[in-house]
């Protein structure tokens, strides 16, 4: 059975793992530049600025979901940004990221928060089609970055 909880302080270790994990899955480990400190202050302080459910089948971590809350001037309303969703290899395929997504789905209703968005490679079907399974739609926009550190 998967359960599905809020990651907690005591989790700072597993999640910068999950971090690390998703990066090399995407060959991007070179851009991964928090830290477990920045991890426990940010996302466990006093405000924290983001949220992350891990998934966990028999007391072993399968997965995890990380977001942040944004807010759409447009729509007047708060949204969920989910920032990664990972599955361990050994888990795939045994509906953990659905657990996870459902998950995220509960905890926006909970707030009454009607919205989530996140992204997702153009060239990654098999992300587009589970997202699409979900009932969730794909909107193609470019999304344009501008690192103001260089």
């Amino acid at each position: 059975m998967i359960r599905v909880r809020q990651a907690t302080l005591s989790d700072i270790d597993t999640v910068y793992e999950l971090i690390i994990a998703i990066a090399k899955h995407h060959d991007q480990e070179q851009y991964v530049e928090t830290t477990k400190e920045q991890l426990a202050t940010f996302g466990f302080g006093d405000t924290p600025t983001f949220g992350v459910l891990l998934a966990e089948i028999d007391g072993a971590v399968a997965g995890y979901c990380s977001y942040t809350w944004n807010y759409s001037i447009w729509a007047g309303t708060a949204y969920m940004n989910i920032d990664d969703v990972f599955v361990w290899g050994e888990f795939r395929g045994k509906k953990v990221g659905e657990a996870l997504m459902h998950k995220a789905k509960e905890v926006c209703l909970a707030k009454d928060i009607k919205k989530i968005k996140w992204e997702v490679e153009q060239d990654n079907h098999r992300a587009i089609q589970f997202y699409e399974r979900l009932g969730a739609t794909i909107d193609i926009k470019g999304i344009f970055k501008w690192d103001l550190s260089a």
